[in-house]
């Protein structure tokens, strides 16, 4: 597996190593001095918003792959994932399905009715209430799911390999405490 600057290396130096080496220089970096007194900016702010936007594009490049990987479509999964995320049977009304992706009755009908054809759902009636539609994972879209996320988590394990646990922790609590404050405003 190869990425677009040429193929992974079997070991990424840990930060010791790439600091004993010198400065390494990132996109990122060029971006700066390029703009550098062509345009007001903050430099770091600039450096760790614009880390974190491309980043962003790895994780959505990552998540592409293990769609393409697994022969499914964004919505495929997405749907997949919040039946998955219920645990065995995998179920759950389809009102309800319709409500966590922000689809209208008519929108979960047409993607149910793709993921049912292609044999990853089923929809059953509700024994207690027949008006009730439930949704279910099969077991082949269990295992299509499954690798799917395989496939993520491959891709996610590649971009954080070089940090080691206390970084990947610290790095962890440096995000939340972002996320936390543009959340609760």
């Amino acid at each position: 597996m190869g990425t677009e600057t040429g193929p992974i290396r079997a070991r990424t130096p840990g930060p010791d190593e790439v600091l004993a080496a010198g400065p390494v220089e990132d996109s990122v970096d060029r971006h700066i001095a390029r703009w550098t007194g062509k345009v007001p900016f903050d430099v770091p702010t600039e450096a760790v918003i614009t880390r974190i936007q491309l980043l962003a594009k790895h994780v959505s490049h990552g998540k592409e792959r293990a769609l393409a990987e697994t022969g499914l479509q964004a919505f495929e999964f997405e749907t997949m994932h919040r039946l998955a995320s219920r645990g065995t049977p995998w179920r759950a009304p389809s009102a309800e399905l319709a409500a966590e992706l922000l689809l209208s009755p008519a929108g979960m009908t047409g993607r149910l009715d793709t993921l049912e054809r292609s044999g990853l759902v089923r929809r059953l009636r509700a024994a207690a209430d027949r008006r009730r539609v439930d949704v279910e994972l099969t077991e082949e879209g269990h295992r299509r799911w499954t690798e799917a996320m395989r496939w993520r988590g491959i891709a996610e394990a590649e971009m954080i390999e070089p940090l080691d646990d206390a970084e990947r922790a610290a790095l962890a609590a440096l995000l939340k405490r972002m996320l936390l404050s543009v959340e609760t405003r």
